[in-house]
């Protein structure tokens, strides 16, 4: 990864925020750690000229992690206002498996930031060329091909005690983790294109339907803390979430 690049500096900043977390906050590095990496296998990318277009791909992934970044350190803000995603996935007990830990973050981060990632870098005019949207849609897929190559590793990152079920069940878990990364993109494309629908009819309708994904992407967090084999369930119940027609 280019270190003068925007994607660098966000690493930077990433890395900043890890090592200000206070001990009583340790649970908290579990995503960001993980989210750090996977940053750093972006711009990687970047740098291998894997995207159609990487300067767009570099400016979202940087507004991205800005994202959570703001979120991040809104929860640390006394009376700042954080989403019920996030403050569900921040709030957590900090004694639960650290997938879970992951996995909460993964889904208040792609369910809820990243289609207002997308609409950031795409705008009205855009989503009338036909062919610059499916350019578009086609870097935000092999986003999926980056983060696939990192489940392995990132499962062996989070090791620790595993109990012997969990054992027999990684090559599932693995298997389930690159299909609900796939399925949630593929989600996540939906729910831009429904956000960019209200966005062109006024800031009331926008307000309105990014409640509705704050609202589903929290139900989904919820779940997701309930006991039991979470990648499994998910290979059942999906990951994504899916704004419905506008009422």
């Amino acid at each position: 990864m280019n270190d003068g690049s925007p994607v660098a500096g966000v690493v930077a900043r990433m890395q900043q925020r890890l090592d200000e977390l206070p001990d009583d906050l340790a649970h908290r590095r579990i995503f960001l750690s993980t989210y750090l990496r996977t940053t750093r296998a972006v711009g990687d990318a970047i740098d291998l000229a894997s995207f159609e277009d990487p300067a767009w791909v570099e400016d979202w992934d940087v507004k991205f992690a800005e994202l959570y970044l703001d979120a991040h350190d809104a929860a640390l803000t006394p009376g700042a206002r954080v989403s019920r995603p996030w403050r569900l996935a921040f709030d957590a007990p900090a004694d639960i498996p650290a997938l879970r830990h992951v996995l909460l973050g993964i889904n208040a981060h792609v369910n809820y930031d990243l289609p207002q990632a997308l609409l950031a870098v795409i705008s009205d005019a855009d989503f009338t060329d036909p062919y610059l949207t499916e350019r578009r849609r086609r870097d935000h897929e092999r986003i999926d091909g980056v983060l696939a190559q990192r489940v392995s590793a990132e499962d062996d990152e989070l090791g620790g005690a595993r109990s012997l079920l969990d054992q027999v069940l990684t090559p599932l878990n693995r298997l389930s983790s690159r299909r609900f990364l796939r399925e949630s993109r593929q989600k996540v494309w939906h729910n831009t294109v429904e956000l960019q629908h209200a966005r062109k009819q006024g800031p009331d309708a926008y307000a309105t339907r990014l409640a509705e994904l704050e609202l589903l992407s929290a139900a989904k967090i919820a779940d997701l803390l309930r006991p039991g084999q979470v990648l499994l369930r998910l290979a059942v119940t999906g990951f994504g979430v899916t704004l419905p027609p506008p009422v």
